[in-house]
């Protein structure tokens, strides 16, 4: 399940900790397992158990922990909102609300054409940009409003 070239980059991963430790790169091996196949599926998540030589269990609790792993078939365009407290008052739930309006699906569904999915994420570490979003849990955008969120849309469909 895990192509020649994600098997590199996990190698590239493994590297960083002792040898008897390439558990440890649990974390990025199912980022690039997810970025090849754009979601986690049970198959997916046993290949990279087998690979870092992990219980399928321990690589599934590290899946099921964090928001930014996709245990199901997301959109094209998966749009995370922060709405912690800091994003919140600075209009976070607002940016919310309009999203939804805008592409007519509410937190962790996929508009009906697979463009793009939407879902409620955790602190960013980007508070003092609040409100912040994600695009594809890797493009960061700050300050966001009404504006910034129409343009974001079209420069995503195009």
């Amino acid at each position: 399940m895990l192509s020649l070239q994600s098997k590199q980059q996990i190698d590239h991963e493994i590297a960083k900790y002792p040898a008897d430790q390439k558990q440890s790169a649990v974390m990025s091996a199912l980022r690039i397992a997810q970025d090849e196949h754009g979601w986690l599926s049970r198959e997916v998540m046993n290949s990279v158990a087998e690979y870092l030589g992990m219980t399928p269990i321990a690589v599934y609790e590290v899946a099921t922990f964090y928001e930014m792993y996709n245990l199901k078939p997301m959109g094209r365009h998966k749009i995370t909102v922060c709405t912690n407290l800091p994003c919140a008052l600075s209009g976070a739930t607002e940016l919310c609300d309009n999203l939804k309006r805008r592409l007519g699906i509410d937190f962790n569904e996929v508009t009906p054409d697979g463009e793009f999915s939407l879902k409620e994420g955790q602190c960013f570490g980007a508070c003092g940009d609040a409100p912040v979003l994600l695009v594809n849990n890797h493009d960061m955008h700050s300050f966001m409003d009404e504006d910034k969120v129409d343009a974001l849309l079209k420069e995503l469909k195009s």
